[in-house]
């Protein structure tokens, strides 16, 4: 499987086209190659940012018994798929041995569709015959070839889905599937970006999920005022003051200063310690010693995507 290729038509599909096909597909293909952290991450994200039932991504029989055996190989069943109606795996085992063994039609795809669809032989499916062997080698030959590889085939088959649960990623993803969750994620905040609310519902969010449970108590009108005589500039954040001054640090974000902190140096207030995040005509800039510096349109927007990252990580 090219994985580049994959994973740029998947963020394609999930900025503009059927972002339901792209997620289901991707979260099988993740789970079916012992990724089932991953997968699971990017299900729930799906749910958060859509909202939509969680069946939307299980488009067939065969995926949905798909899942049901890696559900029962892994031991567990996640909280995502509670909506899922369970299925009765000894009549889906039966089930899928019989549509393993369907040959499929010789049919080409030329406009004489009614004749040709008579005439053309039957023959076997490759790719089904080597999941009817347990063969996962040959599978992933064939499958590797494909745009959509058919893990749901693969993962459907009770024999084969303990060995994929165990991790034994027949197309070789690795470290990859991460990547690709990660970059899913992010493209389906892109598409559905949460509603932030007030001031006070961004910060009570960005702390709730660090863990601590209170912000630190607002600035007061006076406090803030006093800083913008001081300083000589009009602050860009002044209602982010009034309801908390200064942020604690994370492990990847700075310490938002306090009014009484807050500086200029050659025109640039200074809004972090360390000093990464800097105020100078209209934007904050954002200094990254390694990735370079980012241009932001206001101090929201900056806490907003540090907002996104800590949902994408949760």
């Amino acid at each position: 499987m090219d994985r580049d290729a994959y994973l740029e038509a998947a963020v394609r599909d999930v900025l503009t086209g059927d972002a339901d096909a792209r997620i289901g597909h991707a979260a099988l293909l993740l789970a079916a190659s012992g990724a089932a952290a991953d997968a699971d991450r990017l299900v729930r994200q799906w749910q958060a940012r859509t909202g939509r039932p969680v069946t939307a991504l299980v488009p067939s029989a065969v995926a949905a018994r798909a899942w049901e055996m890696l559900f029962e190989a892994r031991g567990e069943r996640p909280d995502w798929a509670a909506a899922l109606p369970p299925l009765d795996l000894d009549a889906e085992e039966r089930a899928h041995v019989a549509y393993l063994a369907r040959p499929v039609s010789g049919f080409d795809g030329t406009p004489l569709a009614p004749v040709a669809q008579v005439v053309a032989p039957s023959r076997p499916d490759r790719l089904r015959a080597a999941v009817a062997r347990g063969d996962l080698r040959e599978w992933a030959s064939l499958a590797g070839r494909q745009a959509l590889p058919d893990v749901a085939s693969l993962a459907a088959s009770r024999t084969l889905a303990p060995r994929l649960a165990a991790g034994a990623d027949p197309l070789g993803l690795g470290e990859w599937a991460g990547v690709c969750a990660d970059a899913l994620v992010a493209a389906l905040f892109r598409r559905f970006p949460p509603d932030t609310g007030s001031w006070s519902d961004l910060v009570g969010e960005i702390l709730r999920l660090r863990g601590l449970r209170t912000a630190p108590p607002p600035a007061s009108p006076r406090a803030v005022d006093a800083a913008e005589a001081r300083l000589g500039v009009r602050l860009p954040h002044r209602e982010f003051l009034l309801t908390c001054d200064g942020l604690p640090a994370d492990v990847v974000f700075p310490r938002l200063l306090g009014t009484a902190e807050l500086r200029v140096v050659d025109d640039v207030l200074v809004l972090s310690d360390p000093a990464v995040l800097l105020y100078a005509r209209g934007h904050v800039v954002e200094v990254d010693p390694v990735l370079g510096s980012t241009v932001h349109d206001s101090v929201r927007a900056v806490l907003e995507q540090h907002l996104r990252l800590l949902q994408q990580s949760a």
